[in-house]
């Protein structure tokens, strides 16, 4: 008897007719297999094994003649590993339902008498489709097994080059500034790169120089003594040393007051903080990222930005681009952070409606990310219907404009059409791939290769 072969699928077959168990068995002796003969055995055997291929007979006892047990284990399998592909088996005579566990999230049937040749062909069919389907799950929820960048949803390229920059950086110790419109997501881009960083584990410090009091921000940033000043009963850590082998994330530095940035820049060239009226120098060891959305340089020529700090501090520039500028991610955006919104506000909505999408993806989002969650928040608290309307979100409908001055190729219009369309029927089917692959007119496995091409996506907001 040959060994199976690790190119394989596991196959798990639920026969309880012992010849067509064996028949079954001589004939994908190739395959790692297990065998079950009733629902109990099957799903205990699919629990332990985890097949990638199930062959299923839908007529089990204890009714060997209805196909009841057969669907029950069918849809029990799928709750507990949904990509599984289920291949039912059927005779003239039970076409009905077969139909009906195809509608239940088979993935094909045989006929009976067994054709080892069709059979191994639609193992075949299935094994690429559930290898695809794994493929692309890992990518759009962004876990590849090399990945470990989280919190960024995206599949426009600009965005997707940024994600690779920040990825690249994360392991470095080097100072990053990251620049973009306001509600672009620099705040998650910085806490992306630090979980991606060998300082995860280490606490991640942040502080926005723009929302603390010029005179309490060096207090905020390096502490304070008991009996400092007047008010300092107490004696105070600063931001940065709660950083300590962690993070520092700086957020709106272009607001910081020229007085405090001769400070910051002295801990950056010693890593040594001194809180006031202290006099012992204390070491830190922190990276330090940093965004605005002001621009420096022209700060630096007008005289409230030092360069020598810009320059300490701006090792590397991640710039993310507003949201108008990355096609089809609002409408991909916007079904993550309703699922999130959800989660955090207690109401079921079913999704958006094909209007509501069309208008994501229209409007020109001046406040980004930002903007996007404030409006889909507003529109679970308001959708009555089921569905997220236009009225929901509280926009206007307009028409999608091309980039001002943006001169596209044939191939490039193309694909920004692919990725829009991809974008607003995944968002429209709630990620039902199968449903999303009958509304565009393509099979399922063009479907999975569509949006790998489409590098759908990374997890940003």
């Amino acid at each position: 008897m040959p060994t199976p072969s690790p190119d394989k699928p596991r196959l798990l077959i639920v026969e309880d007719d012992p010849t067509l168990r064996k028949q079954l068995q001589w004939a994908l002796m190739d395959h790692p297999l297990s065998f079950a003969e009733d629902q109990p055995s099957a799903l205990a055997a699919f629990k332990k094994d985890l097949p990638q291929v199930v062959i299923l007979d839908l007529g089990l006892p204890p009714e060997p003649n209805a196909a009841t047990v057969g669907l029950e284990i069918l849809r029990a399998i799928l709750t507990l590993k949904p990509t599984t592909k289920v291949i039912v088996s059927s005779g003239n005579e039970e076409r009905a339902n077969a139909i009906e566990a195809i509608r239940s999230g088979a993935y094909d049937f045989y006929p009976k008498p067994v054709d080892q040749d069709v059979l191994r062909v639609i193992i075949d069919r299935a094994w690429n489709s559930f290898q695809l389907e794994e493929e692309l799950l890992q990518l759009r929820d962004g876990m590849r097994p090399d990945a470990s960048f989280f919190g960024v949803v995206s599949s426009s390229p600009d965005m997707q080059k940024v994600c690779t920059l920040a990825e690249r950086v994360a392991n470095s110790a080097v100072s990053v500034v990251i620049t973009g419109e306001t509600g672009t997501g620099k705040d998650m881009m910085a806490r992306a790169i630090h979980a991606a960083s060998p300082r995860a584990s280490g606490p991640f410090i942040a502080i926005n120089c723009a929302a603390i009091p010029h005179n309490l921000l060096e207090s905020e940033l390096f502490g304070h003594e008991k009996g400092a000043f007047t008010g300092a009963h107490a004696q105070v850590v600063g931001k940065v040393e709660q950083a300590n082998k962690g993070t520092l994330f700086l957020d709106e530095i272009g607001d910081m007051p020229i007085m405090l940035q001769s400070k910051l820049l002295r801990f950056l060239q010693d890593r040594m903080v001194e809180r006031i009226g202290g006099r012992k120098p204390i070491p830190v060891d922190v990276r330090v990222l940093a965004a605005t959305n002001q621009d420096l340089a022209l700060m630096m020529k007008e005289g409230t930005f030092r360069e020598d700090l810009y320059f300490r501090l701006n090792e590397v520039s991640i710039c993310i681009p507003p949201l108008r500028e990355r096609p089809g991610d609002a409408v991909l955006i916007a079904a993550h952070l309703l699922k999130k919104a959800q989660l955090t506000m207690d109401k079921t909505v079913k999704g958006f409606t094909r209007e509501a999408l069309e208008c994501i993806e229209a409007y020109p989002w001046p406040g980004n990310v930002r903007e996007l969650e404030n409006r889909i928040r507003r529109a679970v608290v308001m959708a009555d219907q089921g569905y997220i309307t236009v009225a929901d979100l509280d926009l206007e409908k307009v028409e999608a404009e091309s980039p001002e001055g943006a001169a596209q190729t044939l191939r490039e219009v193309r694909e920004d059409a692919e990725r829009r369309l991809l974008s607003r029927t995944l968002a429209l089917t709630g990620n039902n791939i199968q449903e999303a692959s009958r509304l565009m007119g393509v099979s399922r496995p063009t479907l999975y290769a569509l949006m790998k091409t489409l590098n759908f996506g990374k997890s940003a907001n």
